[in-house]
């Protein structure tokens, strides 16, 4: 049977990336409590295509992803990505893996537990320069405006909005921590199931604890310093606002020890 993908071309272009994008695949991911967690990934696997080559096999991505939706843990991605370069005889090999991350939660007062969701993303790069992974999580958060608390007699507007953390990492940092750590950084965290006692805490703590997106930031930037087991982060914290037809946003980049 011919080949078609395999012909030469001569167009004398090459393309930093080939493959497949937004492919639903179930996984197993690493999950602090519970050892391992299933869930449902979007996934994205990528080559380099040398001038020469007309095109790629994809069916070998999922060749190489059938192999290893039982180990889609943070230490194995290195692995996956090597693998998918010895497969396609590549130079470079990308992955990018979102799915919803669950965390059983219990309600601040009555302790009624409920699971939350978190979309959390690995995105990974292997070449002969070496090995990159950025772990990112985004966590939805209550934020209340110290500034309508400052002038307001009656109340204050206040906001969903999402902190989302990305980090690069020299030891495991399970996805749970940074999750504590953007939900501590807000005025109040959010939760599937609140009783009437537990909206009653959850609006009185973010009334005596008003942040804005810069305070937000700052605040998760400062416990991420502390961490030594992170090399790099960013944090991006958005406001949907309430009041305004536009949200509020901030952003701090670093490199720990720098």
């Amino acid at each position: 049977m011919r080949d078609v993908q395999s012909e030469k071309d001569f167009r004398e272009i090459p393309l930093q990336k080939v493959g497949i994008k937004d492919l639903l695949y179930p996984i197993k991911v690493l999950d602090r409590e519970n050892k391992y967690q299933s869930t449902i990934a979007k996934i994205n696997m990528y080559v380099d295509l040398p001038k020469e080559f007309r095109g790629t096999h994809m069916s070998r991505f999922i060749e190489v992803l059938e192999r290893h939706k039982n180990t889609m843990a943070i230490h194995n991605i290195e692995k996956i990505l090597e693998e998918i370069r010895e497969t396609f005889n590549a130079s470079t090999s990308h992955i990018e893996i979102s799915f919803p991350y669950f965390i059983k939660k219990p309600a601040p007062v009555t302790g009624i537990k409920s699971y939350m969701n978190y979309n959390c993303s690995l995105v990974g790069k292997k070449s002969d320069a070496g090995f990159d992974l950025v772990v990112i999580v985004e966590v939805p958060i209550h934020n209340l405006c110290p500034c309508s608390k400052e002038i307001s007699e009656k109340g204050a507007h206040n906001q969903r909005g999402v902190a989302r953390i990305s980090v690069r990492m020299k030891k495991l940092v399970w996805f749970e921590e940074l999750i504590e750590i953007a939900e501590k950084s807000a005025s109040a965290p959010l939760f599937a199931l609140l009783k009437r006692e537990d909206e009653k805490y959850i609006t009185e703590r973010a009334f005596d604890n008003p942040k804005f997106v810069e305070d937000a930031a700052r605040d998760i930037s400062l416990l991420l310093k502390k961490d030594k087991r992170i090399n790099w982060y960013k944090v991006e914290v958005e406001n949907f606002e309430s009041i305004h037809n536009h949200n509020a946003f901030a952003c701090v980049e670093a490199k720990n020890g720098v």
